[in-house]
């Protein structure tokens, strides 16, 4: 929360000459433009999601166990290289234009219409390919954990399998599928290299034109206030939306009837849940193998490995710190009685809503000044002085990581948690086992599964993170995403294409082990009802 709290207090002493001067030109602008990028996100996300988890889930499409997990790899794309792919494939100069203009002798741009790509609907598109996975995997483990027998009474009651759909099983949903949205909002409202590239004015880039541009710290602490305003009123307001909802069901009925598509219906479901997975990673990471195939060699692969040293080692760090604090604040909450056990633990999952640009930010304003009094402390004691130890090294980067990716290692450990019956925290010590001793031999070893998912999780989230990098790494400090972005900045992707496949490659990794834990489960689920 410190870094938060200085930001705040340093938004409130803000010049209003600067903010007013933005509040009269640019500043509604900006505030309308991140509104409607963040409906525009949710609503394509939503439509994209939870209509491909509703085909997966009770259809018989052809295809669906590989379509299964090929609808999750999206996630894996950092959404700034897929927006500089896809504007490399459509824009005027790129190969589907040329080839149009080719095919039906057109010469200029008034001879026809294509849609540009570099606009706040093709950022909109963009972000929701890459985010719509959120959806569909919390939509489509909610379906999975309903109780089919109401779905079934629903049938007997002479509803079709589509009207139990929408009056069953997407009511049911609606508490997953709030949770995905706010996600998929949070995650567009902190992005920041995909609407910079495409041009869009969002409060983000207003945040650091402001800083950077203007030189005025304040008025950017302001700015992003306003910002923090907006994710804390999403946050509430999903909370608000799931107040009340309740599991229907404490043995649920997981026997479920798919319905059987005709011919028509199968193309339109294959046809749609292809497109989302091959627009969404099949195609830009094709394009990536294609660029590196191309342009790259083996000095490019040799001037790749400090970088890529760089962004192993701060992501290594900041996983196991995070994975570490997850597991010590779950446990606090399992094991202690206190009244207030809960809190630590909410506190610390607050940083996700931060976005990267105002956490780095709020970092600078808080070691800024702690840096230059520990330099004053050691000059006054004739000692010399340390330096920029905490604002201009790998340890600002760390700690905005621990702070920005603490929600999402709290929330896989304390999924594990859930799982161990209460029955076990009470047998060790009937046996003379200590508190120690009993999460050292008992509940550490059953969490061992999550503790990896966990680490997995952020680490890959650090290896994409670029926003709070690009504004805290210390001088001649790289990392892959730094430099691949300074690459799409130059126009130069193709000589980072390495490094782009390196991200995407260790993107891969949590979601291929996720999809095999949950294929396990099933196939014992499927034994068990058998």
């Amino acid at each position: 929360m410190a870094p938060v709290l200085v930001m705040l207090f340093g938004g409130i002493s803000a010049s209003t000459e600067l903010f007013t001067h933005l509040w009269q030109t640019v500043l509604p602008d900006y505030i309308a433009n991140t509104l409607l990028l963040g409906v525009l996100v949710v609503l394509l996300s939503l439509i994209f999601g939870v209509t491909a988890a509703a085909i997966i889930f009770h259809t018989n499409v052809i295809g669906k166990n590989s379509l299964r997990w090929l609808l999750m790899l999206p996630l894996a794309m950092p959404a700034y290289l897929v927006a500089y792919l896809y504007t490399d494939l459509f824009d005027y100069a790129g190969p589907i234009q040329r080839a149009l203009r080719e095919w039906f002798s057109w010469q200029s741009p008034a001879d026809y219409w294509f849609f540009d790509i570099r606009t706040l609907p093709g950022a909109a598109l963009i972000l929701s390919l890459v985010l719509f996975p959120y959806v569909y995997m919390l939509a489509r483990t909610a379906f999975e954990q309903q109780d089919q027998t109401l779905l079934k009474a629903s049938r007997t009651l002479g509803l079709s399998a589509q009207q139990s759909f929408f009056k069953i099983a997407l009511p049911l949903a609606r508490p997953a599928i709030a949770v995905a949205a706010s996600l998929v909002l949070m995650e567009t409202l902190a992005d920041f290299a995909t609407v910079q590239y495409f041009s869009v004015n969002t409060l983000t880039t207003a945040i650091y034109d402001t800083w950077l541009g203007y030189g005025d710290l304040a008025a950017a602490n302001a700015l992003a206030s306003v910002l923090m305003l907006f994710i804390l009123f999403a946050v509430i307001a999903e909370q608000k939306a799931r107040a009340g909802q309740r599991h229907q069901s404490h043995s649920p009925d997981k026997n479920h009837e798919v319905a059987l598509l005709n011919t028509v219906q199968q193309v339109f479901a294959c046809g749609f849940c292809w497109l989302l997975a091959i627009g969404g990673f099949i195609l830009p990471f094709s394009l990536l193998i294609i660029m590196a195939l191309e342009y790259s060699d083996v000095e490019q692969l040799i001037a790749l490995l400090p970088t890529g040293k760089n962004s192993l080692e701060v992501a290594f760090y900041a996983a196991t710190i995070t994975s570490f604090i997850a597991l010590v604040l779950g446990l606090y909450r399992r094991m202690c009685r206190d009244r207030w056990r809960t809190l630590p633990q909410q506190i610390s999952g607050f940083g996700y809503a931060i976005p990267g640009t105002v956490l780095a930010m709020a970092m600078l304003a808080t070691f800024g000044p702690l840096d230059h009094w520990i330099n004053n402390l050691a000059e006054i004691a004739g000692m010399q002085e340390p330096g920029l130890i905490l604002s201009g090294s790998i340890f600002g980067i760390i700690f905005a990581f621990v702070v920005r990716f603490a929600a999402i290692a709290n929330g896989t450990i304390e999924s594990g948690i859930n799982q161990i019956p209460h029955s076990v925290d009470f047998a060790p010590p009937s046996l003379g086992a200590g508190l120690a001793k009993t999460l050292h031999k008992v509940h550490i070893p059953l969490l061992k599964p999550s503790i990896l998912v966990a680490w997995l999780l952020v680490f890959v989230e650090a290896m994409k993170e670029l926003p709070a990098v690009l504004l805290l790494r210390p001088f001649n400090f790289e990392t892959l995403s730094t430099q691949i972005y300074q690459l799409i900045s130059d126009e130069m992707l193709e000589q980072g294409a390495l490094g782009a496949i390196l991200i995407v490659l260790f993107g891969l990794l949590p979601i291929i082990f996720l999809n095999k834990n949950n294929e396990k489960k099933n196939n014992k689920n499927i034994e068990e009802n058998t």
